[in-house]
This record gives structure tokens, sequence and C-alpha cells, in this order.
């Protein structure tokens, strides 16, 4: 796939120009995005890890996602990518943390319909997260959740370089 490689040089470049690194924390990808992101020779330099938290409880245990959350909003949620994309960077003590969860398809999930994933990306600042709906087939949403996900890194660390040149 073509534009994941692109998408992903893009990312690697911009990582490397900050002297910065990343980790994943994925859940209906499955270790999409960071395999999109290992594709890039020389990847090792910035991405430290990646962790497919596919279940509630290694969601918890693993990253420190709180049961509250799980409980009242489910895995399917802003809170939940938020806590998630926070864990990775901890976990792997790197400068990005990104969090994907969500309803890759093909019917709805704990009550969330098909397609609805939230996004998120932790910095050092704060988290961001984004609410996305994906409306393929489950290879297909796969694919472009991950490819989301890397854009938005991307879109995150290009506003962090307009806001320094601008100070």
């Amino acid at each position: 796939m073509e534009a994941a490689r692109e998408v992903a040089r893009r990312l690697g470049e911009l990582l490397l120009a900050g002297n910065l690194t990343i980790a994943f924390a994925e859940s209906c990808t499955g270790g999409l995005a960071s395999s999109y992101v290992t594709d890039i020779s020389g990847s090792s330099q910035y991405l430290l890890g990646s962790a497919v938290t596919y279940t509630n409880e290694v969601k918890h245990q693993l990253l420190g996602v709180e049961q509250e959350v799980l409980d009242t909003y489910s895995a399917i949620s802003e809170a939940c990518a938020c806590q998630m994309a926070t864990g990775a960077r901890r976990l792997f003590h790197s400068s990005l943390g990104v969090g994907i969860t969500g309803n890759a398809g093909p019917g709805a999930s704990e009550g969330k319909p098909l397609g609805l994933v939230y996004i998120a990306v932790a910095t050092a600042d704060g988290v961001f997260c984004k609410e996305c709906y994906f409306t393929e087939d489950r290879i297909t949403n796969k694919q472009k959740i991950a490819l989301t996900a890397i854009s938005m890194v991307i879109d995150k660390l290009c506003e962090v370089k307009m806001e320094e040149n601008i100070k």
C-alpha cells in the first residue's frame, strides 16, 4: 500500500527532525499502524514499541486504563483512547503515544456502531483525541484507521512546528 509507506516515511522524517520517539497502543487495528511505521527502514530510531491491547483486561493491566472508564464508557470511547495513548507513552518512555480503539466491523460492538473509532495522541503537553467513523469492510477499515492515526500524529507534529516558528 503506497499511501501507507508515504505517510509512514513522512512521520519518520518529522520524528527524526524533532529528535522524538513514538509508541503505539492498538486495539481494533491489531498492530497495523505500528506495522506501517516499521515498513520504513531505520524506524527503530524513533519507534520504541507497540502493544496490541485487544481486551479490556490488557488495556487495564498493561496501559493503566481505569476500570471505571471501561465500565462506564466502554473500550470504544474517547476516555479509553486517551488513557491508552498516555499509557503507551508511559510504558515505552516515548515522546509521543498513540491510542487506537474502536469497532472495525462487521457489526455493532459494546452497543457502539460499526466503524466508530477513537484515536488519541499523547504528548508532554497533553492529549488530543478524535472521533472517526469508517464504514467499509473490516480490512479496509483497519487500513484507513491506521493511516488516519499516523496522519493525526503528522498533523500534530506540524502544528507544534508551526507554533514554534511563530514564537
